[in-house]
C-alpha cells in the first residue's frame, strides 16, 4: 500500500472511531438521565430503558476497541493520531463506567422507588448532586465532541462540589435512619446513589482531563497529583495514556 493510501486509510479509520466515540458519548449521556429521572419520577419505562441503553453501549464499547487496535496494528499512527486513539480507549472506558453506574441507580430505583416515591424530592442535596453530575458529563462530553479542552480545564471545581454533596447527603441518610424516618435498608439503596454519582463525577472529570491531553499533550495541573492515586473504581490509573 502507497504512502498516500496508508494516510487515507488511517483517516477513513479515525473518522469511523470518532462517529462510534459520538454515539458513546451520547448513550452515556442519555443513559445517567434516565437514570436519574427514573429514580426521582419512579418510572420503571425509564428504568428498563437504561438497561437497554447499557447493553448497547458495552457492545459499542466491543467495537471502539477493535478500531482502536486496528488502527494502531496496522498504520503505526504517531504523535496526535497515537494520542486520539489512545485517549478514546481509555474515554470509551470512562464512557461505559458511567452507564455502569446508571445502570445501577436504575435497579436501585425499582427496588426503591414503590416503597418512598416522594423521598428523592425531600433530599435535596439528592436532586443538587443528580443535576451537578449531569452538568459535568454534559460538559466533559462536549468538551471531547468539540475537541474543546479549554471548556474543561476548571472540571475540579465542580468534582469539589460534588464531594461536598456526597458528604452533605450521606450525613442526612444516616439521620434520617437514626430518627426511623428511614428504614435501615432503604437508606443503605440511597447511599449506594449517592455514591454512584459521586463515582460518575469522577469519570466526568477523567473524560475532561483526558481530553485536555488528547487536544494538548499537557497533564492537567489539578489532576496531576491524581494520577498517582486510585482511580474511582478502585484501580490504579498511574498516567492518562
Amino acid at each position: 500500500m502507497t504512502e498516500v493510501a496508508q494516510r487515507k486509510a488511517l483517516a477513513l479509520g479515525l473518522d469511523r472511531l470518532n462517529e462510534n466515540m459520538r454515539n458513546l458519548a451520547e448513550l452515556s449521556e442519555l443513559a445517567i438521565r434516565k437514570a436519574v429521572d427514573s429514580l426521582q419520577h419512579v418510572s420503571e419505562a425509564e428504568a428498563k430503558e437504561v438497561f437497554e441503553v447499557d447493553n448497547a453501549m458495552y457492545s459499542l464499547q466491543l467495537v471502539i476497541e477493535r478500531n482502536c487496535v486496528d488502527l494502531i496494528a496496522l498504520h503505526a499512527p504517531v504523535a496526535r493520531d497515537l494520542r486520539t486513539i489512545t485517549t478514546s480507549l481509555k474515554i470509551s472506558t470512562d464512557f461505559d463506567r458511567i452507564g455502569r453506574y446508571s445502570k445501577d441507580i436504575a435497579e436501585i430505583s425499582l427496588k426503591v422507588g414503590t416503597e418512598s416515591p416522594t423521598l428523592p424530592e425531600k433530599l435535596g442535596n439528592l436532586t443538587r448532586m443528580a443535576d451537578l453530575t449531569i452538568h459535568m458529563v454534559d460538559t466533559s462530553i462536549r468538551a471531547f465532541v468539540n475537541r474543546d479542552a479549554d471548556s474543561v480545564r476548571d472540571m475540579g471545581k465542580f468534582d469539589d462540589a460534588v464531594d461536598d454533596l456526597h458528604d452533605e447527603l450521606f450525613e442526612e441518610l444516616v439521620k434520617l435512619m437514626e430518627n426511623h424516618v428511614l428504614r435501615v435498608s432503604q437508606g443503605a439503596e440511597y447511599i449506594l446513589v449517592n455514591r454512584y454519582l459521586e463515582r460518575i463525577a469522577d469519570h466526568a472529570v477523567n473524560v475532561g482531563d483526558r481530553v485536555v491531553y488528547m487536544m494538548t499533550g499537557e497533564q492537567p495541573r489539578h489532576a496531576a497529583p491524581y494520577f498517582k492515586k486510585v482511580d474511582p473504581d478502585g484501580k490504579n490509573d498511574s498516567n492518562l495514556t
